[in-house]
């Protein structure tokens, strides 16, 4: 019998390149990442306080350091190094705080939590392979399973005010004549204890911009997207539909352009899958918000546009003289 010929380099698809050092080091590190996240909350959460209290700074602290336990309790059981030193269960239970209304239960702020990083990471093989925003599966999973604990017009009836996207839901818009734009950008309003920060959430996303920590990419379709899918149905009925800067000013979307739909591990790599995801992503957060059952559409848009991440990043330009 003869034996097989085994050519190892004989496909070049699958050929495996070890190039000699030196190699190229770069300074950044995920610890740096996570804390430069986080700094740019900052912001966010100190109008959070200012506007909803110390309370809020409460849920956000529980969030946290829950979801740090967590990290490492799985890590443990797992027999693998317990690196919680690199902030990024933090940063990602303080994203899912940040969705939470300030007058949730402290125990809503724990579960979510523990599913972030149980559920939404754990289970697919830790930090960097998720591909689902982590805090938006919690979101999820808590606003399916305690949805009144979860309502944000029913969790927060202490304020003198209204949530604009439950307003317009069930009054249409002739009910917005009540919300000032004004308030509404530096945060005046009824929302997720940071995810309605618009202003300050503005300052942290360009200062990840500006320091190359996320791509420009991302959050600008996903807000062309809002805009663009927004006006085009205020342009068919004005008297049924509300305008995009409405939109764009209510709600997690500011939130999500800059913090959710970025997330490293479950958004595309090259630049035009990430235009796509996030135009894809935006027009469906109008599309929800009309059609949908739930105010705010945007924790489903960016879970949706999370999946179909790994067909976007098929999308590359044709290599020159190629067929």
């Amino acid at each position: 019998m003869t034996p097989p010929v085994i050519k190892a380099m004989s496909d070049v698809a699958v050929r495996l390149t070890v190039s000699p050092a030196p190699h190229w080091r770069s300074k950044r590190t995920v610890e740096k990442m996570m804390m430069c996240h986080l700094l740019a909350l900052v912001p966010a959460m100190a109008m959070a306080i200012y506007m909803f209290g110390i309370r809020a700074a409460s849920l956000a602290g529980i969030a946290g350091a829950v979801a740090v336990v967590t990290e490492a309790v799985c890590l443990k059981l797992q027999n693998r190094d317990i690196n919680v030193d690199n902030y990024s269960a933090l940063y990602e239970g303080v994203l899912f705080a940040f969705l939470l209304p300030a007058g949730a239960p402290w125990w809503l702020a724990a579960i979510g939590a523990v599913v972030t990083i149980a559920l939404g990471r754990t289970v697919f093989g830790g930090f960097g392979c998720n591909p689902v925003c982590a805090p938006l599966v919690a979101w999820a999973f808590c606003r399916l399973s305690w949805p009144q604990a979860m309502d944000i017009d029913f969790n927060t009836a202490q304020f003198a005010m209204n949530y604009p996207l439950d307003q317009l839901k069930h009054f249409g818009v002739d009910s917005l004549y009540q919300f000032d734009y004004k308030n509404l950008f530096y945060g005046f309003q009824l929302g997720g204890i940071g995810s309605s920060q618009v202003a300050a959430l503005l300052v942290g996303g360009i200062f990840l911009i500006a320091t190359g920590w996320i791509r420009i990419f991302i959050p600008l379709s996903f807000l062309i997207g809002v805009a663009g899918t927004a006006t085009l149905f205020w342009g068919i009925d004005p008297s049924v539909y509300a305008d995009p800067l409405f939109h764009i000013l209510t709600g997690s979307t500011v939130f999500a352009a800059f913090f959710l739909a970025p997330d490293v591990a479950s958004s595309p790599v090259g630049k035009i899958p990430q235009i796509l995801f996030g135009l894809i992503a935006g027009i469906m957060v109008v599309i929800i918000r009309v059609y949908g059952i739930y105010p705010d559409g945007v924790p489903f848009a960016i879970m949706i546009a999370n999946l179909l991440t790994p067909l976007l990043d098929r999308v590359r330009p044709k290599p020159f003289g190629g067929r």
